[in-house]
């Protein structure tokens, strides 16, 4: 078996997938920014800082050495995020509490997470991801992602 040369270099492929996700999820993204009321909240989401995060929160995927990275914007900055990431029947895969803090290239505050979720897998989205702002109460819109499961 040869080997095929490629016409794009690794890092301009990335780029074009960041890039698209981004897009992608930016129109995707509530203008109300969160979910119903009715969503159970983390423990302990009472905190309610005067610094409020921008309405339309958001998340984006992408893949970094070799597993399933969740960032997202317009998080109260300096405050405590909730990440989680669900199967689709809602069992979390994994879940941890971010600080937002400031990048230049997303609004807000910022949220950026290396799961332990291998990546990429097969197509096909099996989950999702959500974000919780303790400081706003407000749920982020889910993301669907795919989680790899293995077959043994």
């Amino acid at each position: 078996m040869g080997m095929h040369p490629r016409s794009t270099s690794h890092w301009a492929r990335r780029f074009v997938l960041s890039a698209t996700a981004l897009a992608a999820v930016g129109l995707a993204a509530s203008p109300a920014g969160g979910a119903p009321a009715s969503l159970v909240t983390p423990a302990g989401s009472t905190r309610v800082g005067p610094d409020k995060a921008p309405q339309g929160l958001y998340l984006f995927q992408y893949t970094y050495r070799g597993h399933l990275k969740i960032g997202g914007g317009n998080f109260t900055l300096g405050g405590k995020v909730y990440v989680a990431v669900k199967y689709s029947w809602g069992q979390i895969r994994y879940n941890e509490n971010v600080i937002a803090k400031t990048n230049s290239g997303v609004p807000g505050g910022a949220v950026y997470l290396e799961t332990n979720i291998a990546a990429p897998c097969a197509p096909g989205n099996n989950g999702y991801a959500q974000a919780y702002d303790y400081s706003t109460r407000t749920w982020s819109p889910k993301l669907p992602v795919a989680i790899c499961v293995r077959f043994d």
